[in-house]
């Protein structure tokens, strides 16, 4: 088995729960809300990687807490053998040409002040890469990748001036200018309109077969990520419940937060019958998890043993990991 590009070991991200003058006078324990506790998973490269679950699940924690643009609470994440969580921010710098991020909201990740040169050519003149004609024909060079055409076109322009679909190949260009190997993309489709989605995602692949990218892709829509992914790892209340390669999960799903998601993607045939798992209740609040199993609270098929004690992450078919009693 090749060495992982990325490999995440116990990451936890706990954010302080902000009280009130007189709520901190009686409140003897600081309180805490676990965004992600206790994630771990590889990422392999020139793979698709797919994060899935409901909002506020922390996948978009986990993506930031990998590339260390938001401090971890705890754990470790190694990138090529080395544990970016030790380095100081010197040591940091040169890794972080190979480590990038498209965001998610391309209306608020993008400086409206800036026209598109320099948005691309930021990254450039931060890490001292280039300048001059370099600098120009290096983000032309993006832009054109980003499918972005004529590329000259565009660099004059600020992105008010850009439909949403053109805003989102921008921030792409900005993380195909280092020549990055590794990339979180954050939902990147979800602020676009429906009918550019795909157009994006076959651009996405297109430059991962390309530019020999390896990608984390975020998303709580599971048919974007049958489409893209080669792995998933399902994610509940800051915990990855599943792991295993896409199809084996979508087709024989395990955890029955799995099933319950699955259950619930629309399927393009009026005439398919399928019984839909309704999950009761709301999401436990982070800052207070219900012990045992985190699914418990919403699970149709829950045992004492679910609410008392939590299941192990336990690899019961080859590449293929759960965390859940039920499973044998």
């Amino acid at each position: 088995m090749p060495e992982p590009l990325v490999k995440v070991v116990d990451l936890k991200k706990w954010f302080p729960v902000r009280m009130g003058f007189l709520a901190s006078l009686f409140k003897k324990q600081q309180l805490w809300v676990r965004a992600v506790d206790g994630v771990s998973f590889d990422i392999y490269r020139g793979e698709v990687l797919c994060l899935v679950g409901e909002s506020g699940c922390g996948k978009t924690t986990t993506g930031r807490t990998i590339l260390r643009l938001i401090e971890p609470t705890d754990g470790k994440v190694f990138f090529e053998g080395r544990n970016i969580f030790e380095l100081s921010k010197e040591e940091l710098r040169p890794l972080r040409r190979k480590m990038q991020m498209i965001f998610q909201d391309p209306y608020e990740s993008l400086n409206p002040r800036q026209t598109v040169f320099d948005i691309v050519a930021e990254p450039l003149r931060i890490h001292g890469l280039a300048e001059g004609e370099e600098l120009r024909e290096r983000v032309i060079k993006a832009l054109e990748e980003a499918e972005l055409r004529p590329p000259e076109a565009f660099l004059d322009r600020y992105p008010h001036e850009l439909s949403g679909g053109q805003r989102q190949r921008v921030g792409i260009a900005r993380a195909l200018v280092l020549g990055p190997e590794f990339i979180v993309a954050d939902e990147p489709v979800s602020m676009i309109d429906v009918s550019l989605r795909a157009g994006i995602l076959n651009l996405m692949l297109d430059l991962k077969e390309r530019l020999g990218l390896t990608y984390l892709f975020i998303t709580h829509d599971i048919a974007q990520a049958r489409y893209v992914g080669d792995r998933m790892a399902v994610m509940y209340l800051g915990k990855i419940v599943e792991l295993g390669p896409i199809e084996e999960v979508i087709k024989e799903p395990l955890h029955p937060y799995t099933k319950a998601l699955l259950s619930n993607v629309p399927v393009p045939d009026p005439d398919a019958r399928r019984e839909r798992i309704y999950l009761k209740g709301e999401v436990p609040t982070p800052i207070s998890p219900p012990p045992g199993c985190r699914f418990h609270p919403r699970c149709p098929w829950a045992k004492a043993i679910c609410r008392e004690e939590e299941p192990e992450f336990l690899e019961v078919r080859k590449g293929h990991s759960v965390a859940c009693h039920l499973v044998a």
